[in-house]
């Protein structure tokens, strides 16, 4: 039956930026699925998704970390596997966001945003491959891209190029790592209500404007990734790699 290829009974996911927002929904997605979850943050715990997803009967595990830096990851492949014992899917969606104008942007909040948003996704889903190579399952690789992967926006030059280095990345991976049964996708969330667009929320003029382009006529939610996510983790993606899916409302189609 389809359905049963959506299924990921078994299968362990690590999921980065795991506390809040899309992070959060896309966990408890996976978890309704079927996964037991690893979740990486660098706020400590109790998150919000853990008495849910254990509620269910899965296994949460949070990991406490700052993916600003590369340093982390191998420790929490491994706390991972310890655990659980193997790594099936990732879900690359830590990250953050500088606004300013591009002729007043600082060196810092370029190397932030570019270090967590582009450099920690592509060491982090190296350290997964080779974990999957390892087991010899194959495995899924996700990662979270924007529509500014797409265009070009407004006084976020970092995320701009960060997130266009993310769909280029997860070509690349997808390109070599296939032989090795290894999917790698992303998903390009539109507008959603999360703390990065707090600002743009809080601007009614700047709302108003995004929301008339918006053909859903609504900011995403994390319930509307949910969907997306679990297929890219299942085996009814499996012939799909280096693929971005745009969960935009319609932005793009616009």
């Amino acid at each position: 039956m389809i359905l049963d290829s959506f299924k990921l009974d078994g299968k362990v996911a690590i999921v980065t930026g795991a506390s809040t927002g899309l992070g959060e929904g896309m966990a408890i997605g996976l978890a309704e699925a079927g996964a037991d979850i690893v979740a990486v943050d660098y706020m400590p715990g109790p998150y919000n998704a853990k008495s849910i997803i254990e509620g269910m009967g899965r296994k949460y595990l949070e990991i406490p970390a700052n993916l600003l830096s590369i340093e982390p990851i191998q420790g929490i492949v491994e706390q991972a596997v310890a655990a659980f014992g193997r790594v099936d899917i990732l879900v690359n969606n830590a990250g953050i966001i500088r606004r300013a104008d591009a002729i007043e942007f600082s060196e810092k909040d370029w190397d932030d945003v570019m270090n967590i948003n582009v450099k920690t996704v592509f060491f982090f889903s190296q350290a997964v491959a080779k974990q999957y190579i390892k087991q010899g399952t194959g495995g899924k690789i996700i990662n979270i891209a924007s529509m500014l992967s797409y265009q070009g926006g407004i006084r976020v030059p970092s995320y701009t190029a960060s997130k266009s280095g993310v769909m280029g990345i997860t070509r690349l991976m997808a390109n070599e790592w296939a032989k090795h049964n290894i999917n790698v996708n992303a998903i390009a969330p539109g507008y959603m209500a999360t703390n990065n667009t707090a600002p743009l929320r809080a601007d009614e003029g700047r709302s108003s404007e995004i929301l008339g382009r918006i053909p859903a006529g609504r900011w995403g939610t994390p319930e509307d990734v949910r969907g997306p996510v679990v297929f890219l983790a299942s085996d009814a993606s499996n012939y799909i790699n280096g693929y971005t899916i745009a969960v935009d409302g319609g932005w793009l189609a616009r």
